[in-house]
């Protein structure tokens, strides 16, 4: 039912259901299910979509730990990808819903923050062990190094740019300014 009932929410997402206008009994109605079998998972539909968001999201990538470039290059490889195909129908119908209700923003930091935190521990590792600056704007490298990938995963702005190595020009451009003297 589990199972059921996430699939559902996110066909109804990429299918242009608004977040405000989704509702548990048209998921309920979707997975086949009673609206008592979601609550009984869910204390109700925002604690529901941030499961079912997480899940399109896939799991986490893991850092290797040994090289920051490397585990750079592999959190920026992950930024806009998703391992499900609504994904690209579900995302960028988010984002005004982010902009407008707090609660939505709060339910988008909520999906990010491990992603952020783990982007800041290696950057963070970078400095401790002398490989980037002491002086670093940690907070500032991480939009540096995300932002290019996500508005190039989302709205293909630059159609040229190849998108299997976008991830380490961006890094190494990005540590060009921030590495260590």
């Amino acid at each position: 039912a589990d199972e059921a009932i996430v699939q559902a929410t996110l066909d109804l997402l990429a299918e242009g259901s608004t977040i405000e206008a989704l509702s548990i009994e048209a998921i309920a109605a979707r997975a086949g299910v009673g609206k008592a079998t979601i609550y009984r998972r869910w204390s109700g539909k925002d604690a529901l979509l941030l499961d079912a968001l997480r899940r399109l999201k896939g799991v986490m990538p893991q850092p290797a730990g040994h090289s920051v470039r490397d585990d750079l290059v592999l959190l920026v490889g992950a930024v806009g990808h998703n391992i499900d195909p609504r994904a690209a129908k579900i995302m960028p119908c988010l984002v005004p819903e982010v902009n407008r209700s707090p609660d939505h923003f709060q339910l988008y930091q909520n999906i990010i923050a491990p992603r952020r935190k783990l982007m800041r521990e290696v950057l963070q590792r970078g400095v401790t062990t002398g490989e980037l600056r002491a002086d670093l704007d940690i907070e500032l490298v991480m939009a540096m190094l995300t932002s290019p990938m996500l508005i190039q995963r989302m709205l293909r702005w630059h159609p040229e740019l190849d998108d299997r190595v976008l991830p380490e020009r961006i890094v190494d451009t990005i540590l060009d300014g921030v590495r260590a003297p």
